[in-house]
């Protein structure tokens, strides 16, 4: 085991006892700490013969039990959680408990720990942020006591058995048995030594109850079992499994690796894709969140796109669908022409199935549809979500996005004319699509020559429309949905460091991912005896493999141990990007040609959360230049140490297989971001000869459910505000900014929407130039901007370089607060 692999403080460790059975067992409700203590027979007595003086009494198991309630008891269960938080005033706290329990002849045991965690909860402000990490002790303690009950051990040891939970968990078809495989028994006994209980401190209240409600492994009865650092070790052993390399240590080193991952899982310095946080170890399910399909222009292309998207979403990932090759309304079919319906009776199709395929009822599909602004349908398609107009053309349920070259934003800036075309008139008369080529330069390039070539031809149809009034109907859909996102395909491509094996025709359904596409296509059929044998041409299906680094824990060293960044991010790096790496080989992908194409790059989309967490722990003003700067420096750290360590891999384990030639081989890559330091030239000098593992590596995703949980803020994005009230079915929660204080609150202040987002821009592109994907950069606008601001806002993003943008979030705010956007 290694050095670093923390022992378990006050866990039960694993010994060669037998594993105990689950069979039979069943959640009961429980307490905090020792609230509603076992059954005694003094208990019972005081229950028999002195029924007449009790005032109040506990119940459990659906009112079969009760026993009588002892306020003393409650009173020192609270008092040690409140000795952890000796700063919060707990008086008014223990009148509320003692009164909502001692005004009811009965109160249920489940319904008073939810009372006791609402009212924690209920007093977090700016003062006493505390609250939020005092209830999740209590829900704590909950976790606890119900996996012992349903595991059969002493709950005040906190975690049982960690061989007893696989082989039972494995028994009921919860995990796979991919893990007692993998492990000797002796392995995974070493394994749950590493936990550390302790290491559960680290949630606030709202992140644990969505760990613990969405990913924590259950039986059929949602019934506890997996505790959270469990789902921990089982993600790291799962990950692992296969770093058995010859001649690298054998069985030592991987579970030295092992515990390096479950280092980096438990105490947050990172967090893995929700697929793979909900998945790994478990039976059923692919690992991955992101995928991208190129929609061919065939009957039989279309409708097999449809099957894949939904085989992709039932897997629990979100799509992206180009649709630019599919032909516009009115173009020829089979020489016949105005036949075809166009892009929008095909977009309600993959809406429907959107809605149709709901991942197990735990959410509905998610499909983003791209299609370029010089499409003849484009008028059409941005009208797809708006609320008026004919509902027969429109389709609510898929999210819209625009492909941008630089000749169209050039026409808006100018208030030109632009012509819209059928791609598929394009191709029969030109011989090639105008979508295959991009501008390799700014100003000038492949496009932009053959747009004007096909402008001029005048055998070719084509819709002449205002640039500014194509641009006004997309603000016009932003403003009133959200969508559509933008892509801008010359500047992705441009940067795309594997262009000589292909090209980037959309991202996919946040708008970080930019892979090479091509669309998958039938080539026969053949009827042998009773059985159809199909065969096709594997197109570049995109998947996407994410995990993020908390940048509110990981950068910042522990208390007392200097400001600079060493330590963690040196540490963290190199095992997130093997973690990714192998989440390539261990997926089971639920589209054939995205296994191919998974294959063919091993792309990983390295990414980060907890950036304005981050700012505002080192005190840095988020419209300041000097969190522009500090945006530039950290991203470039962290991108060369990704670099770094998937090169490592690739001298362990070999290149991605069509490296040679790629901008990482010849060098662009480096030369073209203007790395010219003598760390960033060795280290070019080093990938020449050796390679990367990984053909993609960097994308910031928007991970607001796993920024949650690590107890963060969501990707690169500003806080709604620093503090709030979120409403609830019966009730409201106060919401507090992440490590809010008063020496922080200066730093949150501002909440999103009165954030400069010129600001934002520029930050957001100072990081680009270190991100070889994307990021998920979101516009925070009030609905009442004017149309000219917006305008400039994005005409700025496409001027700084970036790649895409993701939605513009508009907000009823008052105008007259809206200082960046009034000037």
């Amino acid at each position: 085991m290694p050095a670093s692999a923390p022992v378990a403080t006050g866990a039960t460790r694993d010994t060669d006892r037998p594993a105990p059975s689950l069979t039979g067992t069943t959640a009961s409700a429980d307490d905090v700490d020792d609230t509603v203590p076992p059954p005694r027979a003094s208990d019972l007595a005081v229950a028999q013969d002195s029924a007449q003086d009790v005032a109040t009494w506990i119940t459990k198991e659906a009112g079969n039990r009760r026993i009588p309630y002892d306020r003393a008891r409650l009173e020192r269960s609270i008092d040690r959680v409140h000795a952890e938080f000796p700063q919060l005033d707990i008086f008014d706290y223990k009148r509320s408990v003692f009164g909502f329990v001692e005004r009811k002849d009965a109160v249920n045991a489940d319904d008073l720990v939810d009372h006791l965690i609402r009212e924690a909860e209920a007093r977090v402000d700016v003062a006493a942020p505390e609250w939020e990490m005092f209830a999740a002790r209590i829900y704590l303690h909950r976790l606890y006591k119900r996996a012992s009950r349903n595991r059969f051990y002493d709950a005040g040891e906190k975690y049982g058995s960690y061989v007893g939970l696989q082989e039972s968990l494995a028994d009921r078809n919860v995990y796979s048995n991919d893990i007692l495989r993998a492990y000797s028994k002796e392995e995974l006994q070493e394994a749950g030594r590493m936990i550390d209980p302790e290491r559960d401190k680290l949630f606030a209240y709202n992140g644990l109850y969505l760990l613990a409600t969405r990913y924590l492994a259950t039986d059929t009865s949602r019934a506890v079992y997996e505790l959270p650092q469990e789902r921990w070790l089982t993600i790291a052993l799962y990950l692992m499994q296969d770093e058995l390399t010859p001649g690298k240590g054998g069985r030592e080193r991987r579970m030295q690796l092992v515990g390096e991952a479950y280092w980096a899982l438990s105490n947050l310095y990172m967090t893995v894709a929700t697929p793979t946080l909900q998945n790994a170890g478990k039976t059923g399910g692919q690992l991955s969140s992101c995928f991208i399909d190129t929609v061919d222009d065939s009957l039989q292309g279309i409708y097999d796109s449809n099957t894949d998207i939904a085989r992709v979403s039932k897997g629990g990932g979100g799509v992206g669908a180009y649709m630019g090759y599919v032909r516009s309304s009115g173009s020829s079919i089979r020489g016949v022409p105005n036949s075809s319906g166009g892009v929008v009776p095909w977009v309600k199709q993959l809406n429907n199935t959107a809605v149709s395929v709901d991942q197990l009822g735990q959410r509905k599909g998610a499909v983003a549809v791209y299609l370029d602004v010089w499409h003849r349908d484009i008028e059409a398609f941005l009208d797809l979500r708006l609320n008026n107009g004919d509902q027969r053309l429109r389709a609510h349920d898929v999210f819209t996005s625009v492909c941008i070259p630089d000749l169209f934003m050039e026409a808006v800036e100018r208030r030109g004319d632009w012509y819209l075309f059928d791609p598929h008139e394009v191709k029969r008369i030109k011989g090639w699509y105008l979508q295959d080529c991009f501008d390799e330069k700014k100003g000038e390039g492949t496009f932009r020559r053959r747009y004007e070539e096909v402008v001029a031809d005048e055998r070719i149809a084509r819709r002449t429309v205002k640039a500014i009034d194509i641009f006004k109907r997309i603000m016009v859909s932003q403003l009133e949905t959200g969508n559509p996102f933008m892509f801008y395909r010359d500047e992705v491509n441009r940067k795309n460091p594997n262009k000589h094996a292909g090209m980037v025709y959309s991202s996919n359904l946040c708008t970080e991912i930019l892979q090479n596409m091509s669309p998958t296509r039938l080539m026969q059929e053949i009827i042998s005896g009773n059985q159809i044998v199909t065969t096709k041409q594997a197109g570049d299906f995109v998947v996407c493999n994410l995990s993020s680094v908390n940048l509110g824990r990981a950068v910042l060293p522990p208390e007392g141990q200097g400001d600079l960044i060493t330590d963690v991010l040196e540490r963290l790096i190199p095992i997130q990007v093997r973690m990714l790496d192998n989440v390539i080989d261990l997926n089971d992908l639920p589209v054939p040609q995205a296994t191919i194409t998974n294959a063919k790059y091993r792309a990983i989309g390295l990414g980060t959360f907890g950036w304005h967490h981050l700012l505002a722990l080192k005190g840095i003003h988020w419209n300041s230049p000097e969190a522009e700067d500090y945006s530039d420096t950290l991203y470039e750290r962290i991108n060369y140490l990704t670099i770094q360590a998937s090169m490592a891999l690739a001298k362990e384990k070999g290149t991605y297989p069509v490296f040679s030639g790629s901008d990482w081989h010849t060098g662009a890559y480096f030369r073209d971001r203007g790395y010219h330091s003598p760390a960033w030239l060795e280290l070019a000098a080093q990938v020449a000869v050796n390679g990367v593992r990984n053909g993609w590596l960097l994308a910031v995703a928007p991970n607001m459910s796993t920024a949650q949980i690590a107890g963060s803020t969501a990707s690169i994005d500003p806080i709604y505000s620093a503090f709030y009230y979120e409403e609830k079915k019966d009730y409201r929660r106060p919401v507090a900014a992440p490590g809010l204080s008063l020496e922080t609150w200066p730093y949150y202040e501002k909440g999103a929407y009165k954030l400069d987002q010129f600001a934002s821009v520029r930050q957001n592109a100072r990081r680009q130039r270190h991100v070889d994907q994307s990021i998920s950069f979101n516009f925070y606008v009030p609905s009442t901007i004017r149309a000219g601001t917006l305008l400039d806002l994005h005409l700025t993003a496409w001027r700084e370089g970036l790649k895409t943008t993701y939605y513009v979030r508009s907000n009823d705010i008052d105008i007259a607060e809206c200082e960046w956007c009034s000037s």
